[in-house]
């Protein structure tokens, strides 16, 4: 049973009026609160009742009981600070549970990701998300808030094993914690496997941006390039019509030879004897490139031994009368 210097605070809390009455206004629901404060006290010794201001995230600001102390969750792990602040709609609305104290230092650091308290102390258990006047009450919360942090301390970086039975005769409430608990952690490791999925695509999209850029560059360079070499092409079309026009005024024959297609007529011996000359060396270097075509498929095997000797031969004996006029007309030359 709670001691009676809390049923008295309770009682007297519960009877005050003036500027520090509590936002509790139905007296049946004062008779609820007083049942279910000295129910937890009974269980909790650990707990003692008080009362102070509490401040909404809304900003609303109410006069509230609560209940705060530790609770033991295990012999191997650390008691855990507890204050319990009943909602002033309460029992229809969830009590508020923090992880620590009020107006005391600070509490141990609660571990990262914890499934149930957030690292401000807040604690939203599955039993308090899914509170129901009259199946929940204040001894049944705290309970089970013992079987959650036995199961997963909020001041130890790595969860113990699993306090709960064997599924097949698991309790509908312990099973909703564990599920609970286990989703939590799946979405944690998924969440940090696509952080780092993101961060692989974010660097992947940087690079692929600086290539764009690169490339960009290297494309404009090339465009502007292209559109020099046309300027350039135009510039040397205006001076070949420019040189034409100069052959048609002072050497119209050179002039007529450079509009034919044959490009032999552009170049012409001064007299006979040289365009004799030109003739036979264009003849001589033919057939010396002949005969190197020749050797080369020989050597791939395209050409059998007999067809190549006597391709060559004759070959051979025509350029040697092509060069003898090559020979004689440069040595005449060098002796003038």
């Amino acid at each position: 049973m709670a001691s009676q210097s809390s049923i008295q605070f309770i009682e007297a809390a519960l009877r005050c009026t003036g500027p520090f009455e509590l936002s509790y206004t139905d007296p049946n629901q004062k008779w609820h609160i007083r049942k279910d404060m000295l129910s937890l006290l009974q269980d909790f010794p650990n707990l003692s009742p008080s009362m102070n201001t509490y401040n909404h995230n809304d900003g609303t600001i109410v006069n509230l009981l609560n209940a705060y102390g530790t609770i033991h969750v295990s012999s191997s792990s650390p008691q855990v600070p507890l204050t319990i602040w009943l909602h002033e709609n309460y029992p229809y609305t969830a009590p508020i549970v923090i992880v620590g104290l009020p107006d005391v230092g600070p509490s141990p650091t609660i571990h990262h990701n914890h499934p149930f308290v957030d690292p401000s102390g807040f604690t939203a258990s599955p039993y308090i998300q899914t509170w129901q006047f009259p199946r929940c009450n204040l001894k049944d919360l705290v309970h089970n808030l013992v079987k959650i942090f036995s199961c997963d301390h909020p001041f130890s970086d790595s969860p113990t094993s699993s306090p709960f039975t064997h599924p097949s005769i698991a309790s509908k409430k312990e099973a909703l914690d564990r599920l609970a608990g286990m989703l939590h952690y799946d979405m944690t490791a998924l969440r940090s496997k696509t952080d780092e999925e993101i961060e692989e695509l974010l660097a992947l999209q940087q690079e692929i941006v600086q290539r764009i850029a690169i490339v960009t560059t290297i494309v404009q360079g090339l465009e502007r390039e292209r559109w020099e070499l046309r300027d350039r092409v135009v510039r040397l079309a205006e001076e070949a019509d420019v040189l034409i026009n100069w052959l048609k005024v002072h050497n119209p024959k050179r002039a007529a030879a450079t509009g034919d297609d044959s490009i032999d007529d552009v170049f012409e011996g001064v007299d006979e004897e040289s365009q004799s000359w030109l003739h036979c060396l264009a003849v001589d270097r033919s057939i010396e490139d002949t005969i190197d075509a020749l050797d080369e498929a020989a050597a791939e095997g395209i050409v059998n031994v007999e067809t190549y000797l006597r391709q060559v031969r004759n070959l051979a004996r025509e350029q040697f009368l092509h060069r003898d006029v090559v020979v004689k007309f440069e040595t005449s030359q060098q002796l003038q």
